[in-house]
């Protein structure tokens, strides 16, 4: 398989701080999903900076394709349209002082078809729900070009149909048009659900790193989290499903 992210012995510290992490490897497979996992404050957001090539790490760090960023759901301050939106990914094509070619908007028509949300070409990003505007956001991305997405917790702040609407696309994405998804989560259940492998970051020098089957175990996780894990499988619609959920004990009961 082509890898899309390759990097060895990656470190990064920032200026007179310590190090944020230190000789991490991994391998991200063409057309695949990596989960990145990590309590708040372990260098999650880093590492995608470095990815993006917004901090300089030493190692060595090989890239194959254009990358875009998704952010977390944020608000706008002015009243964009969803295709205003989706033409930012356009930016460097159009200009700073440029117009929107019909080929751009054309594009950006496209985009948002490919999500299923072309008839909201002309409502307010504004007044769109929070899946919904995670959507827009990928095709923004998608636009601009992007073979890698990279998404920092795709799904915070979203109800559970719209963290299943985003964690479909993201592995539909993957697997029937061979991009490859980068995202951070607090949700291993979601990593399980749609990531081929994982990255469990545990300390500065430790980390986890492969199929997501198999490091997303109980107790890898309950070193990671310090919370009991359990890892669940049952039938549901005649087919085998299996997810994680943390174990919460009342201690006072």
């Amino acid at each position: 398989m082509t890898n899309a992210v390759t990097f060895t012995n990656l470190s990064f510290a920032y200026p007179k701080s310590a190090l944020v992490f230190e000789e991490y490897t991994a391998a991200i497979e063409l057309g695949s999903v990596f989960a990145i996992l990590g309590p708040n404050g372990r260098g999650k957001t880093t590492l995608l900076n470095v990815l993006l090539g917004l901090l300089k790490p030493t190692g060595t760090l090989r890239i194959s394709g254009h990358m875009a960023l998704v952010p977390q759901l944020f608000q706008v301050t002015f009243a964009f349209t969803v295709l205003d939106m989706v033409l930012m990914g356009r930016a460097k094509k159009i200009g700073l002082f440029g117009k929107p070619s019909k080929k751009d908007i054309d594009a950006a028509m496209q985009a948002l078809e490919r999500f299923g949300i072309d008839d909201l070409a002309e409502r307010s990003f504004y007044r769109l729900s929070g899946g919904q505007r995670q959507l827009v956001i990928l095709a923004r991305a998608l636009v601009a070009g992007a073979s890698i997405l990279i998404l920092d917790e795709p799904t915070s702040a979203l109800d559970l149909k719209n963290q299943a609407l985003v964690l479909h696309w993201m592995e539909r994405l993957a697997k029937k048009e061979g991009l490859t998804v980068i995202f951070t989560t607090h949700h291993p259940h979601h990593a399980l659900a749609v990531a081929d492998n994982v990255l469990l970051m545990l300390d500065k020098k430790r980390y986890y790193c492969g199929n997501a089957k198999e490091v997303l175990t109980d107790a890898n996780l309950h070193e990671l989290y310090g919370v009991p894990m359990k890892y669940l499988e049952f039938d549901y619609n005649g087919r085998s499903v299996c997810t994680l959920a943390p174990v919460f004990v009342n201690h006072d009961a």
